[in-house]
C-alpha cells in the first residue's frame, strides 16, 4: 500500500518528473531505449490496436486530458483540443497538432464552458489519481462534454493493483508516481459505463451522460 497520502494530478514532484520526461515520453510507447527491454511480448502489436481505437472514433469536438505528447491526440478525428500540465508535453504535443490547439491547464478544473466538447478522452492519466481527484476530474468532465473514454494500464497477474513505482529517467534521476492498474471491468465499473477495449497491457472504457 502507499507510504504516503496518494496524489498526482496536483503534486508538485509528479509534475517535474513528467516535465523532465518530456523529451523521453514516446519511447514508451515506441519500445525504445530501456523500454525496449521492460515492454512485455507483443506489446507493439498492443500500442498499434490502440491506436486504431483511437483513430476509429466518430469524428468529434474531443478534449483530451493529460495528452502527453499528443501520440494519441493526433489519431483522433473532427476537432480536437489537447490539455496538460507540463509546458514541455504541451510544446510537443502542439507539433503534432498543427489544426488543433494545445493548452496548459489544469484538469481538475478544466478550463471550458459547460458542454464545450462531445468526448473527453484520457490515456493513462486516471489510474494515477486518488480518490478526491477521480471525483474532481469527473465532476468536471462531465460539465464539459457529455462522454468520456478512459485508457489505462491493464492489471497483470502478479503485479501489485496499487503502489508507488520508482521511475528512473535517462538523465538517471529518479521519481515516486503513484500508480493503480485496472482491469477493464472494474474500470467500466468505476465510470458507471462500459468495457471499451482490453488486451494484455491496455484496458479502456466508456461512459456517456
Amino acid at each position: 500500500m502507499p507510504d504516503r497520502v496518494p496524489a498526482f494530478a496536483r503534486d508538485a514532484a509528479t509534475a517535474a518528473y513528467y516535465e523532465q520526461r518530456a523529451e523521453e515520453y514516446d519511447e514508451w510507447y515506441l519500445g525504445q531505449g530501456r523500454f525496449a527491454s521492460l515492454n512485455p511480448p507483443g506489446w507493439q502489436l498492443e500500442v498499434s490496436r490502440l491506436v486504431d481505437l483511437v483513430g476509429g472514433l466518430p469524428a468529434a469536438r474531443t478534449l483530451d486530458v493529460a495528452c502527453g505528447t499528443g501520440f494519441l491526440t493526433r489519431h483522433l478525428h473532427g476537432v480536437a483540443i489537447g490539455l496538460d500540465r507540463s509546458p514541455a508535453m504541451v510544446a510537443r504535443a502542439r507539433s503534432r497538432l498543427p489544426a488543433g490547439m494545445v493548452i496548459v491547464g489544469d484538469a481538475l478544473e478544466l478550463p471550458f464552458a459547460d458542454g464545450a466538447f462531445d468526448r473527453v478522452l484520457t490515456g493513462h492519466f486516471y489510474g494515477h489519481l486518488a480518490l478526491d481527484e477521480q471525483t474532481a476530474f469527473l465532476t468536471e468532465v462531465r460539465r464539459v462534454a457529455g462522454e468520456l473514454i478512459v485508457i489505462d494500464t491493464a492489471l497483470r497477474a502478479g503485479v501489485e493493483p496499487e503502489q508507488w513505482l520508482e521511475r528512473t529517467l535517462n538523465n538517471g534521476s529518479r521519481h515516486r508516481i503513484y500508480k493503480r492498474y485496472l482491469t477493464s471491468t472494474q474500470l467500466a465499473d468505476e465510470l458507471g459505463g462500459e468495457v471499451l477495449f482490453e488486451v494484455r497491457s491496455f484496458v479502456a472504457a466508456r461512459v456517456k451522460w
